[in-house]
C-alpha cells in the first residue's frame, strides 16, 4: 500500500511558526485599541454605521465590536471574547478586550526570542490562578438586601455609560426588576432569569423620568373584539391557553361525500358544536380573561362575549409564560383538561391603554410577581435603544450581586493590586516561566493605564504614583477616579466593582490569549477571487481519455 498523497492546491494558503502569532497578536491589538477610548466614565462615544444605513451612537464595547465586520480569524475570536463575557456576567466587555490585548502584545517579545507558545501559557495559568487568589484576599462580602449599598454598587458599574446622566434612574429601574424576579433555589441562593422574565418595552414618546418597572406585564395586544369586551377589569381570573379556539380547517385533511343538500349543513352544525363545546369548558371555570397564543373564531368570540369574557389572541410563546409567572396561572394544551388550579388569581388589574398610537394590554398590581417588564419611555428610538443596552448591563450587575454578593474596588485598583502581587511573586517562580510570569503581572496595569489615558491626565505620572503606593500589595482600595483622574480611595469614592464580574474577565482574558497563542498555522480554504481583466476561463475541451474514464449511467 502506498501512503496517500496530500496536495496542497494553490487555493490553500498556509503561514506558520513566528509569522502566524505576530499577525494574530497584531490582529488583536487593533481589536483592543477600536474599542480602548470607551473604557471609562470619560470614555469617547462611537458612532457605528449598521447595514441598514441606521446610526447608533454608543460607548457599549459590546455593542461596537458586534457591529464589526472582520475578516480576520484572530480578530474574531476577540469579538467573540466580548460577547460571551456579555452573556455570562453582562458587564467587563471592553475590560476583557483590552485585557486580552496586552496579555498578547507583551508575550509577542518572548515569541521573537524563540520562546515556546506553551511555556508562556503555563506561566499565564498560574499567574491567574494567583490573580483569582487575590481577588477572594480583597474581596468584601455585602448583604444583597441592603438596597442602598446595591443601588451605590450598581451606579458605579454604570456610571461609565451615557445613562450615568440621569441620577438614579436606571439603577433604580434594574434593581427593582431583580428583585422582582429572583427566586429562592435553597441553601441561601438565588437566581435572576433576566432573559426570560424581565422584558423591556420601549414606546416613544413622554420623558425618560416616566419609566417604571411594572409590578406584572404589559404586551403590545388589544382585546379581540374592542366593541363587546371589556378593556378595565378589577382582579380579573385568568386562563392561559396554547391551544387554538377555533375548528380545524378539515378541507385539506377530510374527505366527506356529501348526499343530501342537508348534509353540509351538519357539517357545519358539527363545527360550531365542537367551537360551542370547548367555550362552556372554559367558561365553567367563570373566567375574566382568555388569553391564547393561537387563533380564535369569530364564534368563539361571540360566546365568550355574551358571558362578559375578555379575550385576547396570538400572543407570544414568552408573554404567555411571564403572565404566567406574574399572575400564577398555567398555561394549558387543551380546554377539556382545565382545572381550577390552572386559573390564574394574582393580578389586581387588567386594562387596555393607548399610549401613541398603538393598544397595549397591563395585567399589573400583581401578589408576588416573579416576571415583569421594564416600560421605557424616552424622547426618540436612539435613546432608547442606547438605555436599553445601558439597563441590560445594570440589570445584569445587580443579578451578579444577588447571586454572589461580593465586591471588590473599582477604578484600576484591583488591577494594580493583583499586579503589585504577582510581581512579588514573580521572585519565586523558577526556571524559564519567571519572565512570562512578570509579563502578566505588568499587563494588568493595562486597566488603570487606559483609564488615565481616557481622563486626559498625565499617564506616567499618575501609573507611577498609583505603582508607588500598591508596591508591597497594600493600599488594595487605591485606584483612579475616572471622572477627574485623581488618585483616590475606592472606598470613599464608592467606586465599586462586582467579585464575579472581575474573575470573569481575568479567566476570559488569559484563557484567549492562551488560546491565542496556541495557534501556530493558519490553513485558509477559501479559493481566490479571479483577478479583474484575466479574462474569462478558457472551455475545457474533453478527449477521448477523459470520456473513457466517465462512468456511463444507465438508461
Amino acid at each position: 500500500m502506498h501512503a496517500p498523497v496530500v496536495v496542497l492546491k494553490d487555493s490553500l494558503k498556509r503561514e506558520s511558526g513566528t509569522k502566524v502569532h505576530h499577525a494574530n497578536i497584531q490582529a488583536s491589538k487593533a481589536v483592543a485599541d477600536i474599542i480602548r477610548t470607551t473604557l471609562g466614565p470619560r470614555s469617547m462615544l462611537k458612532m457605528l454605521l449598521d447595514a441598514s444605513g441606521g446610526i447608533v451612537v454608543t460607548n457599549d464595547g459590546n455593542a461596537i465590536l458586534r457591529e464589526l465586520d472582520i475578516a480576520h480569524p484572530a480578530a474574531k475570536s476577540m469579538i467573540e471574547l466580548s460577547r460571551t463575557q456579555d452573556e455570562e456576567v453582562g458587564d467587563g466587555t471592553t475590560s476583557v478586550i483590552i485585557l486580552a490585548g496586552e496579555m498578547l502584545h507583551v508575550a509577542e517579545a518572548f515569541i521573537a526570542k524563540n520562546y515556546h507558545p506553551t511555556v508562556i501559557c503555563r506561566a499565564y495559568n498560574k499567574a491567574l490562578e494567583d490573580a483569582i487568589a487575590v481577588l477572594d484576599n480583597i474581596a468584601m462580602a455585602i448583604d444583597p438586601r441592603d438596597r442602598a449599598t446595591m443601588l451605590v454598587l450598581v451606579k458605579s458599574c454604570i456610571g461609565t455609560k451615557f445613562t450615568s446622566q440621569f441620577g438614579d434612574l436606571i439603577a433604580d429601574l434594574a434593581i427593582d426588576a431583580t428583585t422582582t424576579v429572583g427566586v429562592d433555589i435553597g441553601e441561601g441562593l438565588r437566581d435572576v432569569d433576566i432573559k426570560n422574565y424581565i422584558k423591556v418595552e420601549k414606546v416613544p414618546g413622554g420623558q425618560l423620568e416616566d419609566s417604571r418597572v411594572l409590578k406584572g406585564v404589559m404586551f403590545n395586544k388589544d382585546v379581540v373584539a374592542p366593541g363587546k369586551m371589556r378593556r378595565k377589569i378589577v382582579n380579573p381570573r385568568i386562563i392561559l391557553l396554547d391551544s387554538p379556539l377555533e375548528y380545524k380547517k378539515g378541507e385539506n385533511q377530510t374527505n366527506a361525500e356529501l348526499l343530501k343538500e342537508e348534509d353540509w349543513n351538519l357539517l357545519l352544525r358539527m363545527e360550531e358544536e365542537y367551537i360551542e363545546e370547548i367555550c362552556m369548558q372554559i367558561l365553567k371555570f367563570k373566567p375574566d380573561l382568555v388569553i391564547t397564543e393561537k387563533g380564535l373564531s369569530d364564534l368563539a368570540c361571540h360566546y365568550l362575549s355574551k358571558h362578559g369574557v375578555t379575550a385576547i389572541r396570538r400572543l407570544r410563546k414568552t408573554d404567555n409564560n411571564r403572565i404566567a409567572k406574574a399572575c400564577g396561572a398555567v398555561i394549558v394544551n387543551r380546554p377539556d383538561e382545565l382545572q381550577e388550579s390552572d386559573v390564574g388569581t394574582g393580578a389586581g388589574l387588567f386594562e387596555v391603554k393607548k399610549i401613541g398610537d398603538e393598544f397595549f394590554a397591563f395585567i399589573v398590581d400583581c401578589e408576588d410577581p416573579k416576571a415583569c417588564t421594564v416600560l421605557l419611555r424616552g424622547a426618540s428610538k436612539d435613546l432608547l435603544n442606547e438605555v436599553e443596552r445601558n439597563l441590560q448591563d445594570a440589570m445584569s450587575v445587580a443579578r451578579n450581586i444577588i447571586k454572589n454578593p461580593k465586591l471588590v474596588p473599582g477604578g484600576g485598583a484591583t488591577e494594580l493590586t493583583v499586579s503589585a502581587t504577582l510581581k512579588q511573586k514573580s521572585s519565586s517562580v523558577e526556571g524559564i516561566e519567571k519572565w512570562p510570569y512578570e509579563a502578566a503581572a505588568i499587563a494588568f496595569e493595562a486597566i488603570p493605564r487606559t483609564l488615565a489615558q481616557n481622563c486626559g491626565v498625565n499617564v506616567i505620572r499618575t501609573m507611577t504614583a498609583l505603582q508607588g503606593k500598591h508596591a508591597n500589595g497594600e493600599n488594595a482600595w487605591i485606584g483612579i477616579d475616572g471622572n477627574t483622574g485623581a488618585i483616590t480611595d475606592m472606598k470613599e469614592g464608592k467606586i465599586w466593582d462586582a467579585y464575579n464580574v472581575k474573575a470573569q474577565t481575568f479567566k476570559t482574558a488569559i484563557e484567549a490569549a492562551c488560546m491565542l497563542l496556541r495557534i501556530d498555522d493558519i490553513v485558509s480554504g477559501i479559493k481566490k477571487k479571479q483577478a479583474p481583466g484575466s479574462g474569462p476561463a478558457k472551455p475545457k475541451i474533453e478527449t477521448e481519455a477523459d470520456a473513457d474514464s466517465e462512468q456511463i449511467l444507465p438508461d
